[in-house]
């Protein structure tokens, strides 16, 4: 084990220590271990595990459902467009498109130059002003491919 990967191992340990008494304490424990790191370091998931005496599948099956956990970290601007229906019928899908070649990525992918991630969402609570997006965590509404432009001009892609 690598000296990262074991100061890794006991952060999330600490983690799940301050944690473990919550009711129904996983996702907590996910949304803080990424919080500390930018994403679930590998061996974390063994580690949680461990500490909350589940098997290393269950830990493996929350995180891996929810879209919002991550194996690899970040880019610098995270940007995300939302799939839910309203959206789509308003034009996210060719948004979606124009984003993707504009920064040369599919969804869930980090640029060459680890500035922008660009990730699906489904649903962002602002369906009146679709097609809506999250830009480092602020909500935009009404975002034309114009509009993603000048977005990706700002993040700088």
């Amino acid at each position: 084990m690598s000296t990262n990967t074991e100061e890794h191992s006991v952060r999330v340990a600490a983690i799940c220590d301050r944690m473990a008494a919550l009711e129904g304490p996983l996702l907590p424990i996910l949304h803080e271990v990424q919080e500390e790191f930018g994403h679930i370091p590998e061996g974390a998931l063994q580690t949680i595990s461990k500490k909350l005496n589940l098997s290393r599948a269950e830990v493996h099956g929350v995180a891996s459902f929810y879209h919002d956990f991550r194996e690899e970290k970040a880019g610098k601007h995270v940007i995300k467009i939302c799939r839910a229906e309203a959206c789509q019928a308003m034009g996210a899908d060719d948004l979606g498109d124009h984003a993707k070649s504009r920064l040369k990525v599919d969804w869930s992918q980090t640029t060459s130059d680890h500035k922008v991630t660009l990730e699906p969402v489904f649903c962002l609570g602002l369906c009146a002003c679709a097609p809506a997006a999250m830009v480092d965590g602020k909500v935009v509404g009404r975002v034309s491919k114009d509009r993603m432009n000048r977005i990706l001009d700002e993040v700088g892609s």
